[in-house]
């Protein structure tokens, strides 16, 4: 016998889409201030690598502001600029390893270094020639 039972905690799909669709607003509506501000303290910035160096005993943070032909030219302050409002807007993130940001796309990811294909570093140890 089929008993209906009660979904209480169940969210209507509806509701969900709207949701979702007001979710994707905010977000579309982030990347694109986010990227306005970039513009605003280096003209052309379109990606922003963070990187996590130690030097002399102190850990300093290497900031390199990218256009999409090459580095931007910018003072230490703009540098800094970007560096706080990348910590401000990502507050959770990891600011220990190497990050970059996309200002097209609005993604943060962890900047892992990577060997040449050539050398044959990227397989597991059993496939290696």
């Amino acid at each position: 016998m089929n008993t209906p039972k009660r979904t209480e905690n169940r969210i209507p799909r509806a509701v969900q889409a709207v949701m979702g669709a007001a979710s994707a607003r905010r977000r579309v509506v982030f990347v694109e201030v986010v990227a306005r501000q970039l513009d605003q303290i280096a003209p052309g910035t379109v990606r922003v690598r963070v990187i996590p160096v130690t030097r002399d005993g102190r850990r300093l943070t290497w900031v390199v502001l990218d256009s999409a032909n090459g580095p931007v030219g910018a003072d230490r302050e703009a540098h800094r600029a970007a560096y706080g409002l990348l910590t401000r807007a990502f507050p959770s993130a990891d600011w220990n390893v190497a990050q970059t940001y996309d200002a097209q796309t609005g993604a943060l990811t962890t900047d892992e270094p990577t060997a040449p294909a050539e050398l044959g570093l990227d397989a597991t140890p059993e496939t290696r020639p």
